[in-house]
């Protein structure tokens, strides 16, 4: 069995400190520094406020998809809080995610974590 090679960042926490320090700068990192052949990163829930409502994590956003990360939004959560237009306009791939996040969960090869 050959070792995981993917990473999924499930970003959930409305808390903009957790975006940069975490969710964020280890999602870039893991890309820039070839961690992990594939970086996806998932903004689900309260975080898709967040984003659309900060202009310094919608830079920050900007790299992250410039280093070559997947980015992905929860339709269901962004129509929720009536920003999924907002977040496409940002070239992020909103689309319902449970059985995106499920088959990622799935994957011998993939490695999942929520922040």
């Amino acid at each position: 069995m050959s070792q995981p090679n993917k990473l999924v960042v499930v970003w959930t926490s409305g808390d903009r400190e957790v975006a940069i320090r975490m969710a964020f700068m280890y999602t870039l990192n893991s890309k820039l520094k070839e961690w992990w052949d594939e970086v996806s990163l998932i903004v689900w829930g309260p975080s898709a406020k967040l984003l659309t409502e900060d202009t310094i994590l919608q830079e920050y956003l900007e790299k992250i998809k410039s280093a070559g990360v997947e980015v992905l939004a929860c339709k269901a959560c962004a129509d929720s809080y009536g920003v999924s237009e907002v977040l496409a306009t940002m070239g992020i791939n909103v689309k319902y995610t449970g059985q995106v996040l499920t088959d990622f969960l799935k994957d011998e090869e993939t490695r999942v974590i929520t922040v």
